[in-house]
């Protein structure tokens, strides 16, 4: 019997996925549960991951003309009860402020004092809350269109919390604008899924698949909502990003109206789209392995970490001298429009133990120096898109003059895995018992990674998709955006169809 290859996270993706998942985080450390149920606090290296993807995003928004802005955390019930498909959708996960203060109860505690006369909500959303300040802000055509971005923190009261990707408070961006016609809100919502799904690939080297949402699957109260969808490394499918068409139902929910260039009084088009920490979730779900996190190289906090090792004190002189020198080179380069970021890890523990930390927190580039390097002006390097022992010298000013390259072929590679493991897990069916038994694992009691993508033809009748959805836990991710005009039958009840959409288990 072949010895069992020891890893570092226990464990495997395939012994338990979910598991896996938060030994990941553990190891990498990333993030830890709070003293607050349902809450999480994310951890240095797991926060210089959220602002690199928050710094390369706003970027990019601002290049499509949006500006930062920042909304009241709090929201007056009043305002949801405006649009009554929106409050619907968020009820029974907001938490909602009764009381403004505390005082003594007389037996040394505390009790909520001071009650308010109309409860507030702590923010789920703000489509209500900044339709309020656009109500204000917007009289005539000339104010439009009017592109607002916030990065800010929502509450949604969570019941089953997973760290990153579902938490009851979680970080992220949430975009608004407001417009003359439904051609530039349409313009906008699909120009901000494009963006996202640059982001996903370009950045994250997620794969991602652009399409719409079903009506029972859009966000409560929009006419229509975008998204993009990734494989994680279980099959399931992730939504990575959201875009919504909100038609003129919120403008008219927060009286938005503007004089038009004919002199008509109209009500204004809007639109709204987000990402959150769920990204980090994804990055996980999509790259990790079984010996800890794999992070593309252009959101990786650090790029590279060099461990010096030595044996005595003249080494250690000789060794730092090189590896503080070889630091200064590095930090001179720029590697997509950031300093290289390059850690020195000199404590005091074994080269294989600081080594491992390395590979764990998933650093695309690990360069061991000893002695015997310095003598060749060489470096050992390792790249975490490598096997651990895939290690390779390789002279010190040729790695310094060749290091973005190294760091844009990693960042390549991970891609290439991705899409690779996904377009191989995607399946285009039309018979409903080999439907039923992709997405069935063959133990129920401890299902095994199974299934992947399905394309299959829906006949647009939701009991079809509710059918599907109770008896397999499967739902329709996406009507992909490139359709393909395709004759068949519906995958449930065998009635015509003009297209395939894309079915999944999904997080």
């Amino acid at each position: 019997m072949a010895k069992k290859q020891r890893t570092a996270v226990t464990p495997t993706r395939s012994e338990d996925y979910p598991e896996w998942y938060q030994q990941v985080i553990k190891v990498a450390d990333l993030a830890e549960t709070s003293e607050v149920r349902g809450c999480m606090v994310i951890k240095p290296w797991g926060f210089a991951l959220w602002e690199n993807i928050q710094r390369i995003l706003d970027d990019k928004f601002k290049e499509t003309g949006h500006k930062n802005a920042y909304f009241p955390l709090f929201i007056p019930k009043s305002y949801f009860e405006k649009e009554a498909e929106h409050v619907e959708g968020f009820a029974k996960e907001c938490a909602v402020v009764t009381h403004s203060r505390l005082e003594n109860d007389g037996n040394g505690g505390l009790k909520p004092a001071g009650k308010l006369s109309e409860e507030l909500i702590v923010r789920p959303t703000s489509e209500t809350i900044i339709g309020a300040s656009f109500a204000k802000w917007i009289n005539s055509y000339r104010d439009l269109p009017l592109l607002i971005n916030q990065w800010a923190n929502v509450v949604r009261w969570e019941m089953r919390t997973r760290l990153f990707l579902r938490t009851s408070e979680f970080l992220w961006q949430e975009g608004h604008t407001a417009h003359a016609n439904k051609e530039e809100a349409t313009f906008e919502t699909e120009q901000m899924l494009k963006v996202y799904a640059d982001f996903a690939e370009n950045y994250l080297a997620i794969p991602v698949i652009q399409g719409h949402k079903t009506e029972s699957e859009r966000f409560p109260g929009a006419e229509d909502t975008l998204c993009i969808e990734a494989m994680m490394q279980d099959k399931k499918a992730l939504q990575a990003g959201t875009s919504h068409f909100l038609g003129q139902k919120f403008a008219v929910a927060s009286n938005i109206k503007f004089q038009s260039k004919e002199g008509k009084e109209e009500y204004a088009w809007t639109t709204s789209w987000g990402v959150s920490t769920r990204l980090i979730g994804a990055l996980i779900m999509a790259h990790a392995d079984d010996n800890g996190m794999v992070i593309p190289p252009k959101v990786a906090p650090s790029h590279i970490a060099i461990i010096p090792i030595y044996k005595n004190d003249e080494d250690r002189e000789n060794v730092m001298n090189f590896v503080n020198n070889l630091k200064t080179d590095l930090v001179q380069k720029r590697y997509h429009d950031r300093k290289l970021i390059v850690e020195i890890d000199d404590r005091d523990m074994t080269g294989s133990e600081r080594t491992w930390y390395w590979i764990k927190k998933g650093i695309p580039i690990r360069l061991e120096i000893g002695p015997r390097d310095i003598k060749n002006n060489s470096v050992f390097m390792g790249r975490r898109d490598l096997e651990p022992k895939d290690k390779k010298g390789i002279l010190k000013d040729e790695f310094v003059d060749s290091v973005t390259d190294i760091l844009d072929n990693i960042q390549k590679n991970i891609f290439t895995k991705a899409l690779n493991f996904r377009d191989e897990n995607i399946a285009k069916i039309d018979d409903n018992k080999k439907f039923y038994k992709f997405f069935t694992p063959k133990n129920m009691e401890k299902p095994e990674i199974h299934g992947g993508f399905v394309e299959a033809h829906w006949c647009g009748n939701p009991k079809c998709e509710e059918k599907i959805k109770t008896d397999l836990k499967v739902t329709i991710r996406a009507i992909p955006m490139e359709i393909i005009a395709e004759e068949g039958r519906c995958i449930c009840c065998g009635k015509p169809s003009s297209n395939r959409v894309l079915f999944a288990k999904s997080y």
